[in-house]
């Protein structure tokens, strides 16, 4: 997990629940000042990203940015993410559509409720929180790398106590690597065991003590003796045969969800302005209602 989302109602004013670490720049933290409205989720992705361990590959355009702007102050580095036509592009992407366009429409009304994105994530052993609203990242205090969750529950835990039980609108996501991935590296690592059993049936002999101990590789050793060996293989068979079906379902998954955000994103206004016209011309359109009115 690389980081997490908390989206919360946005309530103008309101103090940050910690003071703003000067030296996080120092620390490596990459943070950056939205400075386009309704960009938030943008925002926070994008803090997440920014801020990933150098294994995780971000790609040419993010990598770019992220080197162009490394000594950039965070007004500056907002304005060269607003700048960015590929971060555009993508944001852009997920709009919803506006078939029908009102004149003098403001983005809010007086009493429309606003909501924000923030980012979670932990650098360099603290825990920071990403808002590029304020004024610099939120340190919340020293961390595990590895169990950094559990020190920020308490810090959204304590976020969302603020509100009293007069606001239940809340959500939490998590940036996680690709899990179809993530499934394929076990599967290769699956594999991998199963070969090493092969390898010792073939030749009759136990690379292990079978003492249950772990192998130079961070893996169990592997089993001693022809019988437990065929127990491990079938074992490993099974593993590989429920990691398969689970990485094509969530191929099957992903497919599902670009389709649906492809059909969200579409206008059908205009086509069934035209559809109806045409209903209309033929004289079928007032058949059709009077069917639907039960007429």
């Amino acid at each position: 997990m690389y980081g997490l989302i908390f989206l919360f109602k946005y309530r103008s004013g309101e103090a940050p629940s910690a003071a703003v670490d000067e030296s996080a720049s120092g620390n490596g933290v990459f943070f950056a000042s939205q400075v386009i409205a309704n960009a938030c989720a943008t925002q926070a992705i994008l803090s997440i990203l920014m801020n990933c361990p150098p294994a995780v590959d971000l790609g040419d355009e993010l990598s770019n940015m992220k080197e162009f702007t490394r000594d950039f102050d965070a007004d500056l580095r907002g304005l060269a993410i607003s700048n960015s036509e590929t971060i555009r592009r993508a944001h852009n992407s997920f709009a919803r559509p506006e078939p029908i366009v009102q004149d003098g429409r403001s983005a809010a009304g007086g009493d429309e409720d606003l909501f924000h994105f923030v980012a979670y994530v932990p650098v360099n052993g603290i825990l920071y929180e990403l808002d590029g609203l304020r004024r610099g990242p939120i340190a919340h205090g020293p961390c595990d790398e590895r169990e950094w969750t559990s020190a920020a529950c308490p810090v959204i835990q304590a976020r969302v106590e603020k509100y009293a039980g007069s606001e239940i609108r809340f959500n939490l996501m998590a940036l996680v690597k690709n899990k179809t991935d993530a499934l394929e590296e076990k599967i290769a690592a699956c594999e991998a065991r199963r070969a090493r059993c092969v390898s010792a049936m073939d030749a009759s002999a136990s690379p292990g003590d079978g003492d249950g101990t772990m192998d130079v590789d961070g893996e169990p050793p592997i089993p001693v003796g022809r019988e437990a060996l065929e127990a491990e293989l079938a074992r490993l068979a099974g593993e590989a045969a429920e990691l398969e079906g689970a990485r094509d379902r969530e191929k099957e998954r992903v497919a599902r969800w670009r389709d649906e955000n492809i059909r969200r994103k579409f206008n059908y206004i205009p086509f069934i302005f035209n559809f109806l016209k045409v209903l209309a011309e033929k004289k079928k359109l007032e058949p059709l209602i009077d069917k639907a009115r039960g007429g």
